[in-house]
Order: C-alpha cells, then sequence, then structure tokens
C-alpha cells in the first residue's frame, strides 16, 4: 500500500492526460510518474533506506507532488513543512522526528539550508522542474498498512508540536472516502491555492484528485484574483478552500455572475467555520454549492462531510463520513444526548496511529481507539454534527457559557463587516468580557455603538460584545484560517472601545 502506487498506475491508464497544471509549468501523468520515479532513485542512490524521516519544505507548486510521491515512492517517511518555518523551527523537527535529509524548494530554501547545516543533515535544493539525472525507481516501495508514511507536526497551541503519524492506510482511505459526495468524475478538473505542506490541501485535495485519474490546478500563493482567472482558464469544476478565501472571492467576483463559472460544480469548505452569510453570497454569485466538512491534522482532514447525495443543512459540517464515527461526550466521557454539546470524538479509518515518540500524549487524546479533538459539537437526530467552537475558546462570562462561534455568525451578517474574530479577555467582576476584533469594508466607519445593537437584537444579553476593536485584517495561519492566538487578549484590552 503506498498514496504514490495511486499515482503511478493513472500514468499507464492516461499517461498523457495532464495531472498538474500551474501558470509556469503543466505536467502529463507520464511526466509526474518519470520525475518522481528519479527522485526515487536519487533518495535511495544517497543511501536512504524506508521508513528514513524527510523533510520538505516546498510551497503549491508543481514540483510539490514530483517531490512528494518520489519521497514515497523510495520509502520514505514524508514530513513536509510550513515554507514560512524558521530555521529553530525547523531545527526542532529534525531533532524530534530524527530526520535524515532535508529537501527544500529552491526560493524557500535559505532557512532550510542554515537548519540542516547546524543539525548536521543532508540537504538538497528542489529546483524548477524537480529534475533528476538519477536512474529512475522502478518499482514503488510497498507500505505496510499501519506504517507511518507521512508525519505532519501540529501547530502546538499547548506545547511544543507534535509529529501527527499517518499511515499508508489513512492516506490511502483519505484519497478516495469522498469521491463519491462530491459525484467525483474523472474528468473532474480540481483548483487549489491551499498549502500542500497543510494536511487538507495534501491529503483531501492533492491525492484525491490524482490518485484517481483527475487533473488539479495549483496556485501559491493565494491571490483571489489570480485563482478566478484559474476557474475560467482552467475550466475548474471543484475548487477548494478556507472561508476566508470564500471571503475574498466573494469581495473579487463583484461583478461576476454564476454563468462567468459554468464549469464549476462544487466548492469544498474546511479548515474553519464558514459563515452562514458567507455560504449564501458565494452560491448566489458563483452558482455552485458549497460542501462544508469537518477534520483535523490527526484524522487526515476528514471525518464528516457534507455531500451531493444527500440534503446538506447549512450551518453543519454534514455527517460521518464513509467508515467514520462520530461521538459527543460530556465532562465525564459519557456520550451525550442528541443536541448537548460536548467534546467531539472520532473514530475511524482517517484516524491517525499516534503522536511520533509521544506515547503520554497518544494515550492522553487516544483511549479505545476514540480520538479526543479539543472541540465542542453537537449532533442532530439525523447524525448532522455542528461545531460549536474549540473547548479552548468557550468564553465564560459571569457564569454564562458563551461559544465565540455563535456570536462571529451574527456579527459577519453586518452588511459592513468582513473579518471577525470574537474572544474572552480578562475581567475583574465577570471574570471574561466578550471582545469582538474586526475587519470593515473599504471606506466603512461603522461604529462600536451601531455593531452592538446589532448584535442585541440577534443575541441573548450576555453574549454580546462589549469590547469592539477595528483592524485591516485579522492575523491568519498559512491555511488562511483566521488565528485568534494572534490577538493579544491583555493588549486589546488597551486599544477596544466599548459599545
Amino acid at each position: 500500500m503506498n498514496i504514490a502506487a495511486k499515482v503511478w498506475r493513472q500514468a499507464d491508464l492516461r499517461g498523457s492526460k495532464v495531472a498538474v497544471r500551474s501558470a509556469r509549468l503543466d505536467l502529463s501523468y507520464a511526466d509526474l510518474r518519470e520525475r518522481s520515479s528519479r527522485l526515487a532513485g536519487a533518495v535511495r542512490a544517497a543511501g536512504l533506506e524506508p521508513a528514513d524521516r524527510v523533510v520538505l519544505i516546498c510551497p503549491t507548486v508543481p514540483e510539490f507532488p514530483v517531490a512528494y510521491y518520489g519521497l514515497a515512492a523510495a520509502g520514505t517517511t514524508v514530513i513536509t513543512m510550513n515554507t514560512m518555518s524558521t530555521v529553530p523551527e525547523i531545527e526542532y523537527v529534525l531533532a524530534d522526528s530524527g530526520a535524515s535529509l532535508v529537501l527544500a524548494w529552491h526560493e524557500n530554501a535559505g532557512a532550510a539550508r542554515s537548519a540542516a547545516g547546524a543539525a548536521g543533515v543532508p540537504f538538497r535544493e528542489l529546483g524548477d522542474g524537480a529534475r533528476s539525472d538519477a536512474a529512475p525507481l522502478a518499482e514503488v516501495h510497498e507500505f505496510a498498512q499501519d506504517d507511518t508514511q507521512v508525519i505532519l507536526y501540529t501547530s502546538g497551541t499547548t506545547g511544543r508540536p507534535k509529529g501527527a503519524e499517518l499511515t499508508a492506510r489513512n492516506l490511502d482511505t483519505a484519497a478516495t472516502m469522498l469521491l463519491d459526495g462530491f459525484d467525483f468524475r474523472v474528468e473532474d478538473r480540481f483548483a487549489t491555492a491551499l498549502p500542500l505542506f497543510h494536511v487538507f490541501g495534501q491529503a483531501a485535495v492533492l491525492n484525491s484528485a490524482l490518485a484517481n485519474g483527475a487533473s488539479i490546478s495549483l496556485l501559491a500563493p493565494f491571490d483571489a484574483a489570480a485563482l478566478l482567472d484559474v476557474i475560467r482558464r482552467d475550466a475548474i469544476t471543484l475548487v477548494s478552500g478556507v472561508p476566508t478565501m470564500w471571503t475574498a472571492l466573494l469581495q473579487a467576483a463583484r461583478e461576476g455572475a454564476p454563468a462567468d463559472f459554468g464549469t464549476l460544480r462544487y466548492a469544498t469548505s474546511g479548515g474553519a467555520a464558514l459563515p452562514l452569510e458567507v455560504l449564501r453570497e458565494f452560491e448566489e454569485r458563483f452558482g455552485c454549492q458549497i460542501l462544508e466538512g469537518y477534520g483535523l491534522t490527526e484524522t487526515c482532514a476528514i471525518a464528516t462531510t457534507n455531500d451531493a447525495r444527500t440534503t446538506r443543512k447549512p450551518g453543519t459540517v454534514g455527517r460521518p463520513a464513509p467508515g467514520v464515527s462520530i461521538e459527543i461526550r460530556d465532562e465525564a466521557n459519557r456520550p451525550a444526548e442528541p443536541g448537548a454539546v460536548g467534546e467531539v470524538h472520532v473514530s475511524g479509518p482517517t484516524v491517525m496511529k499516534g503522536y511520533w515518540n509521544r506515547p503520554e500524549a497518544t494515550a492522553e487524546t487516544m483511549t479505545g481507539g476514540w480520538l479526543r479533538t479539543g472541540d465542542l459539537g453537537v449532533l442532530d437526530a439525523e447524525g448532522y454534527l455542528t461545531i460549536v467552537d474549540r473547548i479552548k475558546d468557550l468564553i465564560i462570562r459571569g457564569g454564562y457559557n458563551v461559544y465565540p462561534r455563535e456570536v462571529e455568525e451574527v456579527l459577519i451578517t453586518h452588511p459592513d463587516v468582513v473579518e471577525v474574530a470574537v474572544l474572552g479577555v480578562p475581567d475583574s467582576y465577570y471574570g471574561e468580557e466578550v471582545a469582538a476584533v474586526l475587519a470593515l469594508r473599504p471606506g466603512s466607519a461603522v461604529p462600536a455603538r451601531e455593531l452592538k445593537a446589532w448584535a442585541k437584537d440577534r443575541l441573548a444579553a450576555y453574549k454580546v460584545p462589549r469590547l469592539y476593536h477595528f483592524v485591516d485584517a485579522l492575523p491568519k495561519g498559512s491555511t488562511g484560517k483566521i488565528l485568534k492566538r494572534g490577538l493579544d487578549r491583555s493588549a486589546l484590552l488597551s486599544v477596544a472601545v466599548r459599545g
């Protein structure tokens, strides 16, 4: 079992078909296999053996799949890292994983080269086209189902990053389990500007497209106008992204109509909660459905999904993906009643093997095959999951629970609000006070008191933010997800205005 074998098989079935498109380089399936097989040969010739760890640092360019599938074919365990990683961050992963090689895209090679040199780890630069003169590897390495094929380090918001071990079976399953849900056709043309070093772009999008014979158009960095051009130019049928990308596309396509994007059948959304107002506006403007799902690094980005075959429930992240089970559990770790809020637990074929060399962390997170997600959610009677919030983001104001997502859903419907993050800040009387950090439409100067009135008409009094801070844009991670940890709660008290 090896995800690379599925991609190489497509070269036998449809070798001349374009597999990967970009503004700079297109690769057919035959090209992709030939280049990745030579890269695999070079890795083996350098003395690396199956299960050796290799750090890959590369943006969303055609050379990423060449390197990714080449390393997989050679049997190495691939560790993909953010292209913005610093020298200390790379050094930490090299030491923690015991990596034997660093392979980095030439435009992002500085920090990687320095970190590799400091750690005494061999370094190779990945150039344009990812060509190699090495003899090609003839046969793909065969992993056992439970062998670790990929390690992805988590963000480390509660400590040093941990490496989630994704197995050959995890990746193989994730590449096929959603195809029926969005009515997959081999003629489909995927597109994404998601970072491929992240689990969503890698396991749920890239592998789904290329392991099954479709094509994928890649864009880096994300730019809304450029992605609109890709959708038109390449007659895209399925585009994948995160909520902030959909908001940006709406801003860039103000004059667009559904007919301008006539080939687009579906958009898949994940990574963060999708505001209902954004979903509604996107579907009106682009004339296609957004299929929202839910997953984590530890589940190959796939746990639940809305799909094209069944009734969608906007505002939910759908029902469990095929073979996946979802449970909501209370604080005593007991199954909660339908409709009750509790921690989301996931079990199934996409759930990771564990954390690399972290038996205690693995035992704390995984029990009896169930993964504790750290997310608060609720299941309805039909099995649709609604994510309420992260447990750590819950605000307790004067003894009342306030779920930031609920407040954000209200504020984002205001016509002048483009982005919003709601969080709790220390308060001597209530314990925590509800604060909103907002980015407004260009030229808007809506006052805090108007936003407070807007929220007050739609929320219980204790949920209404009292503090408002306006910024040009909210901090975002590599996937475009809003990073609340990038907001200084203590500093917010000095700059926010009271509504």
